[in-house]
């Protein structure tokens, strides 16, 4: 009889142990996206592509932003909830590159995979791996475009920039102006530099806020003939003020992003040229890289370019770039 219970014992702790490991198998991946807004057009093409990267990959996507662009409170109370539920893999574009840090510390503490999307954090580490566009080579293929379009003509600059301290807002900028021309500057640069700028003024990326700043860059000088911009909503918001006084034909506008509406615009001849980068790229490539964290244990490392293109109707020898057709092509958003 003492026998007989022992091989009772033995099969069933076998059948336990096999639906347990067929139980690890099956369970669905648990995938967190954080992105600094859900209304900016960028991050609503990154959570169309995390959704559709998770869908096809049997992963469970758990998704949150934060109230406005800065919002790091709202990050943070984003992880704690993605923790909470179970994600083993949490993808995010940080508001505040550094303020993030020690909530993503928690989160890696309790073995989460953090991957940051778009935007670095302060420092690099803070994350196991950052998949985004090189900032400042996007901001350097726009200086360098329109360093070539303006020819022999004196430029007087105006800037309309994020906002103070952000790593994204620093390299696109920085990188315009070494593109441009300008001494002394380059990506290893980490504060931003406004040496030739005859105005600078932060945008948050918003239209309305970009035209108000383009607005006070021309009662400070009326004379500014290029404008370099963080995004195309800002770029938008340059142009009406430009038009609201007759001077949108006389101001040659360069931006980033790549959005559909932004590419529209280098079609009508609003912006001159833009770099595209791809946020739907971003995200798929981090949901596999989550869902392969849960069958595997393996977790990615280090920064992988996701690429940018220069979009333009108007190209110039020298500086690489596709036209408004390719643009439109491969654009996000409405």
């Amino acid at each position: 009889m003492r026998h007989t219970k022992l091989v009772f014992a033995a099969v069933a702790t076998a059948a336990a142990v096999t639906v347990t490991a067929a139980l690890a198998q099956s369970a669905q991946p648990v995938i967190g996206l954080i992105t600094k807004t859900d209304t900016n057009p960028f991050f609503v093409k990154m959570k169309e592509g995390a959704g559709a990267e998770a869908k096809k990959l049997g992963a469970k996507l758990l998704t949150g932003a934060g109230k406005a662009d800065g919002d790091n409170a709202g990050q943070v109370t984003a992880i704690e909830n993605m923790v909470a539920a179970g994600a083993k893999t949490i993808l995010i574009t940080p508001s505040d590159s550094k303020a993030i840090v020690p909530a993503i510390a928690k989160a890696r503490a309790a073995g989460v995979m953090v991957i940051a999307l778009d935007s670095p954090t302060e420092p690099a580490s803070a994350v196991d791996a950052l998949f985004a566009t090189n900032n400042y080579n996007a901001g350097l293929l726009i200086g360098e475009w329109a360093k070539k379009t303006m020819g022999s003509k004196k430029a007087v600059i105006a800037t309309l920039d994020l906002f103070p301290g952000q790593p994204v807002g620093i390299a696109r900028h920085n990188g315009f102006l070494e593109g441009f021309g300008m001494k002394g500057v380059t990506s290893k640069t980490t504060a931003q530099i406004n040496a030739g700028v005859a105005c600078a003024q932060d945008s948050f990326g918003d239209q309305a806020k970009g035209q108000t700043a383009m607005e006070n860059c021309l009662q400070k000088n009326p004379d500014i003939n290029l404008v370099y911009t963080i995004n195309e909503p800002a770029a938008a918001g340059a142009y009406q003020a430009l038009k609201a006084i007759g001077k949108e034909k006389d101001v040659l506008i360069v931006s980033v992003d790549g959005g559909c509406a932004g590419i529209r615009n280098v079609e009508a001849g609003v912006i001159g040229a833009t770099s595209q980068q791809y946020p739907l790229k971003m995200a798929s490539m981090g949901v596999t890289a989550g869902v392969n964290y849960a069958k595997t244990g393996k977790k990615v490392s280090g920064y992988t370019d996701t690429g940018v293109t220069l979009i333009t109707n108007k190209a110039v020898s020298g500086v690489k770039s596709q036209n408004g057709k390719f643009g439109l092509a491969n654009c996000w958003g409405k």
